[in-house]
């Protein structure tokens, strides 16, 4: 069992099927990436993943390790911190997307319209059970998530074996496309003041 600064330590019982039994709306598995590469980026997303911990109808269930990866897009920009996050929801797609928008927001993210460009913080729901999803101001699977390294790797950390990114084959498949970037990324240290908890897989999708 390896440790994460954030994952959330194992359940006795799992919590989607607790939600079931006793009458409340199922939870679903969730994947969520986290990046930023501005003021102090690496608490900026270890506070982020605190504040996803205290969404309602919620549970953080496993957070990957942390990653500094090389931008996409415009080189003229910092390394970024990566992570990927599972949470177990029963919040409705959109009402998850505003809620991580207030999260962004809450770290100072402004939308400047610079595609790719430096942020101190970005939440993206990439994955909703085996979903497929077209909504205003959101589209599941995640675009581009199949074909990135920062995605895919620290996805890799925390999903199933086997897991199915709908429309695009197989993680493991995806992540072989990938291997030379994702061997590059560098996992951070553990920091002596951040959380830390036992990393496990989510539950399967």
């Amino acid at each position: 069992m390896t440790e994460s600064p954030m994952a959330a330590a194992p359940a006795a019982e799992s919590p989607i099927a607790d939600s079931t039994l006793a009458g409340n709306p199922p939870r679903l598995p969730v994947y969520i990436g986290l990046g930023a590469n501005l003021a102090d980026p690496r608490r900026q997303v270890e506070q982020a993943l605190l504040e996803l911990r205290r969404l309602p109808q919620s549970r953080l269930a496993a957070v990957s390790p942390l990653y500094r990866t090389a931008p996409v897009g415009p080189a003229d920009q910092p390394d970024f911190i990566n992570a990927v996050a599972c949470l177990e929801t029963a919040l409705e797609p959109l009402a998850l997307l505003s809620a991580l928008q207030q999260i962004e927001r809450h770290h100072g993210r402004i939308r400047t319209g610079r595609r790719w460009g430096p942020r101190t913080l970005d939440l993206d729901i990439l994955l909703i059970a085996n979903r497929v999803l077209e909504m205003p101001g959101l589209r599941v699977p995640h675009p581009h998530m199949h074909v990135r390294a920062f995605v895919l790797g620290p996805l890799a950390d925390i999903a199933p074996p086997g897991l199915e990114i709908p429309g695009h084959g197989r993680l493991g498949a995806l992540l072989a496309g990938v291997a030379e970037e994702v061997r590059a990324m560098m996992p951070l240290p553990l920091r002596d003041d951040a959380p830390r908890f036992h990393s496990r897989r989510c539950g399967s999708l």
